[in-house]
């Protein structure tokens, strides 16, 4: 038996979980999210809790119910505290800067890179950190990492924009002449 799925999920004051039949609304301070539910997965909201069941012992249904559970977890954190990540751009005359919802990147090509967030997300920029905020974790995670793309940290000199908790391996290089 899953360990993650026997686990209910608490839902916090001010949150609002309805059960429909192939989807679960969650409803919170920060906003409102939907996540998918499984045939094979029963919900029951009781006790300020949400107690998922598995309908019977298949693979499927076994497969599914600690996954359905963090899904439904993942929702309710997001509406009431929300996710983010943090990035770092690093290099000579590499630089950042957000405009409401429009980030703008300058690392070292000819033209500055402008990226347009989603709805719902928000960006601030502390000197050469980047940090990405919203209700999903799931979106946060894409945006950060297409930011991430145009200039992924090279291993050289450590140049590009890397996530503030991620280590980049480093090669020597080249030795000269004697």
């Amino acid at each position: 038996m899953s360990r993650i799925g026997k686990n209910p999920v608490p839902v916090p004051k001010g949150v609002e979980v309805l059960v429909h039949k192939d989807m679960i609304e969650v409803k919170g301070p920060k906003g409102e999210l939907r996540t998918p539910t499984h045939a094979k997965i029963s919900y029951e909201v009781k006790n300020d809790a949400v107690h998922l069941q598995r309908v019977d012992d298949t693979r499927i249904a076994r497969e599914q119910y600690g996954l359905r559970r963090t899904l439904l977890a993942n929702t309710v954190h997001g509406v009431t505290e929300g996710f983010q990540k943090v990035l770092e751009v690093i290099g000579v005359g590499y630089k950042v800067a957000v405009d409401g919802s429009k980030i703008t990147l300058n690392v070292g090509f000819s033209h500055p890179v402008e990226y347009l967030l989603p709805q719902g997300m928000t960006a601030k920029v502390e000197g050469n950190k980047l940090t990405i905020q919203g209700v999903s974790k799931e979106q946060v995670g894409e945006v950060a990492a297409q930011i991430r793309r145009f200039r992924p940290p090279e291993p050289f000199k450590g140049k590009g924009i890397k996530y503030a908790d991620e280590t980049i391996r480093r090669k020597a290089g080249k030795t000269g002449k004697k």
